[in-house]
């Protein structure tokens, strides 16, 4: 079924996602989301999510509501999970699909008595979940194209067309960003994301960071550093000379969302931030070491993205450290090879 196919002709259907933990994860689901809305445009689409995510869920216009999850990240909590979705019963859900692939992202749903509960097979879901869907993954090689499937009949030959996210930007949080940070309009902006939570195995080394900073600093640009406060001492590593700002663990999730939109060219690792960036439609310049693009890639046109993947024979090894104990994927892509794409397109 095409995704501009629409149906009219049936009872208004009202969904609940079970959303990921992950904030790339969660950019990427806003495909399934433009997908269902593609194909039922007067439906409504409630998202569980954790706390965290719910402001950045406010940027979807494809989401009527962001329901906390109310549980930490990797908490089994059984009676809060029955307690809530119990609660969520007089919502008269038609439709769940639940994207983590756990037992315990199932029992929300299940609880709230939604008739259709959708999701891939995975440790012993049966009953919990009513269309269970076993994933390919030799057809469905990338994350969002896992995702996108769930709007779809079961097993599908070929991959679903992708939409790309697309987040809304706060002009007004962002000038008042601008002017709370000092930061100027009269330069072209490069910001930078050095942070690789998942591991250093992603992690694109911070002198090449540095010395790329430098670079586009003394060829006229100015450079923003982005990230969370675990990220505030690589940010510290790269700055130090004029023109270069860290605001690594200085602003909110959606302040980063409003900050990414000012710039011209984005330098980041395979990371939640990187597909922020693609979503608010910035170029992008994508360095991957541990993982691959053919997995995760940036959900943008050709002309705003830039890869650096050396496809070595040990990659991708998806390992968060080096098992090998160079992390040559890495630490063999040059600062100069990205500074002349960058500056060459701007």
């Amino acid at each position: 079924m095409p995704p501009t196919e629409q149906h009219t002709d049936s009872p208004r259907r009202k969904y609940l996602i079970v959303g990921p933990s992950w904030i790339g994860d969660m950019v990427m689901a806003q495909s399934l989301f433009i997908t269902l809305k593609q194909q039922y445009p007067d439906c409504q689409i409630d998202v569980l999510a954790p706390d965290w995510s719910l402001p950045i869920l406010k940027r979807m216009p494809e989401v009527t509501e962001g329901i906390s999850a109310d549980v930490s990240h990797g908490e089994f909590s059984f009676f809060k999970r029955r307690k809530l979705g119990l609660a969520l019963k007089q919502k008269n859900y038609t439709h769940a699909i639940v994207i983590p692939r756990s037992w315990k992202s199932a029992l929300i749903p299940f609880f709230a008595g939604i008739p259709q509960r959708t999701g891939y097979r995975g440790e012993m879901r049966y009953g919990l979940l009513n269309d269970i869907r076993v994933l390919d993954k030799k057809v469905l090689t990338q994350t969002v194209q896992r995702y996108v499937s769930h709007a779809y009949e079961n097993n599908q030959e070929k991959p679903p067309e992708i939409p790309f996210p697309s987040l809304q930007v706060d002009q007004h949080n962002q000038l008042k960003l601008l002017e709370q940070f000092g930061l100027q309009s009269d330069k072209p902006v490069a910001c930078m994301m050095p942070g690789a939570e998942y591991g250093p195995a992603k992690q694109w080394p911070l002198e090449y960071y540095k010395e790329l900073a430098e670079s586009l600093v003394a060829s006229g640009w100015q450079v923003w550093l982005l990230g969370s406060e675990k990220d505030a001492d690589a940010g510290e590593a790269i700055s130090g000379a004029d023109g270069i700002y860290n605001l690594c663990g200085k602003t909110r999730l959606v302040d980063t969302i409003d900050l990414l939109a000012c710039a011209k060219s984005v330098v980041s690792n395979d990371s939640g931030l990187m597909h922020v960036a693609a979503a608010v439609g910035v170029e992008v310049n994508v360095i991957y070491g541990s993982s691959t693009p053919d997995y995760t890639p940036p959900l943008t046109t050709d002309e705003k993205k830039n890869i650096f993947y050396l496809n070595m024979e040990c990659s991708p090894c998806f390992k968060r450290v080096c098992p090998l104990g160079h992390t040559d994927c890495l630490n063999n892509i040059r600062y100069d090879e990205i500074f002349e794409k960058i500056v060459g397109n701007n």
